[in-house]
């Protein structure tokens, strides 16, 4: 006898009603906004003005050793800052979930700070601490190791290592919490059988515990590499122009003439790809089935008090390196002048009252502030709805639109920026939303397109943890399955969406590649675009840049302290791809 109510039966057909058409709106949305400028890209990189298909925009890149030089020094770039941001995070995450030492709670969460500083204000500071008359060489002045006047150009001849080392110092956190879930993920009884077996120290953690975080480290790895490998705005600051990224934006004011910008763009987002390909083989291929660490009592040990303080200094060290050159853009923004000392001679709060005053800051903050809060609205909406679908559903897509909604992490900002301009050309499909006349409503798409997977993620994570039978149960009492998902399941994932729309929110307020190259009129400039315009102004812009570069370090700070806080072990699942 049928005993559940007719709504309860109804409610398997309404889900896939309901699945199907969120699947074809973001279907259509990412199709048009995220594929449609790739092929965009592809488009102009591969046929010529007739249309014809060509290699030759192609020939002239590798017969240029210009061009050769930029992809080379880019992919160096990447591998290098990838490399470091390894031997950062692998002993922290692994001294995480195996030992106990002092601090530990205290440490762990600062070690995330670097998340919340982007590098592009942090390579100011770099800049402030090794330039010619800089930090540095002012210490080694005073300590008698350099005569006056003798001073070592440190970022002369050595940029690419700065801004290798910026980019480690600021993306570890990613592969730190992609490896510290992937460790949690182990079974400990693998490593206690291979210690009764024999297999200790390194030889254990190399044999059992590396093959086994494989996948986490392909992870953070891949999304390491594709940053560092397309980053626009640390190399800006650095002024260093050897590297593709930077060719590409300072071609964009040929983009409606000449092709070669479109090839250029095309082959560093086919290094992406094939960079993506090979780690995914190489590291991310094979996973291993194990029972859930819950079901076993072991857990972080304790150790002997050298090993003790060799965890704790681990941790301290990073941390300090890290905050480093963020605390020289707090000081200098302190500062009227700060040349050739090791500290101001002079601190003054008048940069911040100009910097909330100047006629190029003021309008940045008024216009980030629009951008982030719509695109943080349409973000939460379409992530929520993605994630009732691939979670709660059984609809035959549900896979593709998990892995279609994840992918701009794995896609360059660089490269979608430029598919965006190369779309909205004068004669174009998308000619309405040109950035040139008013960026506003392509920056917004641009934003929720970037951050999406952040939402999505985040309403996954809440999701997960809330048992189905809250929904059932009240579908076996008659309540409608949209009602019961508003009256029931949103709620309980109150916590997720807010930590989710603080992400989406602070990440959109310091976007730099959208926001440098869509951004062409002073009046709709966001953020970090007057921090990059500000820094090349003589007299008082470099301290004004300081300023607003420190607001915007709080407020990132202050955000993803919040997100951390409410989605706790669930945060790293943000970045896995």
């Amino acid at each position: 006898m049928d005993i559940l109510p007719k709504s309860f039966k109804l409610s398997r057909h309404m889900p896939r009603f309901l699945a199907f058409c969120v699947f074809a709106l973001t279907a259509s949305f990412l199709g048009c906004f995220f594929i449609w400028p790739i092929w965009e890209i592809v488009q102009g990189g591969f046929f010529n003005i007739d249309g014809r298909f060509t290699l030759g925009f192609f020939e002239i890149i590798f017969h240029n050793r210009v061009f050769i030089d930029g992809l080379l020094n880019s992919t160096a770039l990447g591998l290098l800052s990838t490399l470091l941001s390894l031997l950062i995070a692998m002993p922290l995450a692994y001294f995480t979930d195996r030992y106990k030492f002092p601090f530990k709670k205290t440490l762990t969460s600062a070690i995330l700070l670097p998340i919340m500083l982007p590098p592009f204000v942090g390579a100011i500071g770099i800049q402030q601490i090794f330039s010619t008359y800089g930090v540095l060489n002012a210490i080694l002045l005073k300590l008698g190791m350099i005569e006056p006047g003798n001073y070592i150009d440190w970022l002369g001849s050595h940029k690419f290592l700065g801004i290798a080392l910026m980019n480690a110092l600021s993306l570890y956190p990613i592969l730190y919490l992609s490896l510290v879930a992937a460790l949690a993920n182990i079974d400990p009884s693998l490593d206690e059988a291979a210690g009764n077996l024999g297999c200790r120290g390194l030889k254990r953690f190399f044999k059992i515990t590396f093959p086994l975080l494989r996948p986490g480290i392909f992870a953070g790895c891949t999304l390491i590499f594709i940053w560092a490998f397309t980053e626009l705005g640390v190399p800006l600051m650095f002024d260093y122009n050897r590297v593709t990224p930077v060719q590409i934006y300072f071609g964009l004011k040929d983009i409606g003439n000449n092709p070669l910008p479109f090839a250029l763009v095309s082959v560093m987002l086919g290094f992406s790809v094939l960079f993506y390909i090979l780690g995914k083989g190489l590291l991310g291929r094979q996973t291993f089935s194990m029972m859930a660490k819950s079901t076993h009592l072991s857990g972080p040990r304790n150790i002997s008090v050298p090993r003790q303080l060799l965890c704790t200094g681990s941790f301290l060290v990073v941390i300090m390196a890290a905050l480093l050159p963020h605390l020289a853009v707090i000081i200098k923004s302190f500062s009227a002048d700060w040349y050739n000392s090791i500290l101001p001679d002079i601190f003054v709060i008048d940069n911040y009252k100009r910097a909330l005053s100047h006629p190029l800051t003021v309008p940045s903050i008024k216009n980030s502030l629009i951008y982030s809060s719509m695109a943080t609205v349409g973000a939460i909406l379409l992530g929520t709805a993605i994630a009732f679908v691939v979670v709660r559903t059984k609809f035959p897509g549900r896979h593709i639109l998990d892995t279609l909604s994840m992918m701009p992490l794995a896609v360059p900002g660089l490269v979608m920026a430029f598919g965006y301009l190369a779309m909205t050309q004068t004669g174009r499909t998308f000619e309405i939303l040109n950035p040139i006349e008013n960026p506003t409503a392509l920056l917004i798409i641009a934003y929720i397109v970037r951050k999406i997977p952040f939402a999505v993620r985040s309403a996954m994570a809440g999701l997960q943890q809330t048992s189905i039978t809250y929904e059932e149960a009240a579908q076996c009492l008659g309540c409608h399955p949209f009602k019961t998902s508003l009256k029931i399941t949103l709620p309980l994932i109150t916590a997720n969406l807010i930590s989710g729309g603080l992400l989406v929110f602070s990440q959109a307020m310091l976007e730099v590649s959208d926001s440098i190259v869509l951004a062409q009129k002073q009046q709709y400039y966001p953020i970090t675009k007057a921090i990059y315009e500000l820094m090349h102004m003589l007299s008082d812009g470099p301290f004004l840049a300081c300023a607003l570069g420190v607001w915007a370090m709080t407020f990132l700070a202050v955000t993803v302290i919040g997100t951390s806080s409410m989605m706790g072990k669930s945060f790293g699942a943000i970045f896995r791809v």
